[in-house]
């Protein structure tokens, strides 16, 4: 797919909590087809300690309306300068990069999407795909509290929503793989994106399963193109990088002990 250099405007900053931001961008030409799983690096004005360009996953693209969601953790001083953007704002991207999630066949599959923290993000656009391809999913979203839990509504236009949290506060208390929606369906596809922790943990049920599943990494991407090597990952195949080959991999092929 061809990639973009774009100044995009902000059209909303909603801050969720003290934490999350959703930055709703457009432009004034129709934004270029995104898939779902991609992602876009940002350049960060502002921040004095930060000089490359950081990757945030595509969280949704409203085609109507021209507009680009992402989803920032403000985490570190990058992206709390982006969190500090408003309407208004300039931020430039380069996008769309980086392969996509699958898409089945059937149109009977029945597809789960596990997300926990901010890996949530990418699993919404997927959602939303699914379903204008005639795919309900189920969404798995784990987290650490009630608060934690991030854009449920929007989850829920798109397909069932389950949750876990490790205090009980909201869904069925523990972790993602311990929820009895797993207990109940018998899933044909499993999608995850979130802590490497919960993603290996997803990766081996689906395994011992013999289900199809794929995992969205969020190693740390500089360029976006394959040419810094600091997100290489170990696969069955060598050493990759996530930003070019993936981010989205079949679990099968990582170099995880599943």
């Amino acid at each position: 797919m061809k990639k973009y250099v774009l100044d995009l405007t902000v059209s909303a900053a909603e801050h969720i909590n003290d934490k999350y931001v959703l930055l709703k961008l457009t432009h004034n030409e129709p934004l270029p087809q995104m898939l779902p799983g991609q992602f876009v690096e940002v350049r960060v004005d502002g921040s004095s300690t930060t000089f490359l360009r950081r990757p945030i996953s595509i969280n949704f693209v409203d085609y109507q309306a021209n507009e680009l969601w992402l989803l920032v953790a403000a985490i570190g001083d990058g992206t709390r300068a982006l969190a500090r953007l408003k309407a208004g704002d300039t931020l430039n991207c380069m996008l769309p990069l980086g392969n996509s999630f699958t898409i089945p066949e059937n149109k009977n599959a029945k597809v789960l999407l596990v997300g926990g923290g901010v890996g949530v993000a990418p699993l919404l656009n997927f959602g939303k795909v699914l379903n204008d391809n005639g795919i309900r999913p189920i969404f798995l979203l784990g987290a650490r509290s009630a608060k934690d839990i991030l854009l449920i509504d929007e989850f829920k236009k798109y397909g069932e929503v389950c949750v876990t949290t490790e205090d009980g506060t909201e869904g069925e208390k523990g972790f993602v793989t311990n929820h009895s929606v797993l207990q109940r369906i018998r899933f044909d596809q499993i999608s995850t994106c979130g802590p490497k922790p919960m993603m290996v943990a997803v990766a081996r049920y689906a395994h011992s399963e013999g289900i199809f599943c794929e995992a969205s990494l969020e190693n740390k991407m500089a360029c976006g193109v394959g040419a810094c090597l600091c997100c290489v990952e170990g696969t069955k195949k060598g050493n990759l990088c996530v930003c070019k080959e993936g981010p989205v991999f079949n679990v099968n092929d990582l170099s995880w002990q599943i």
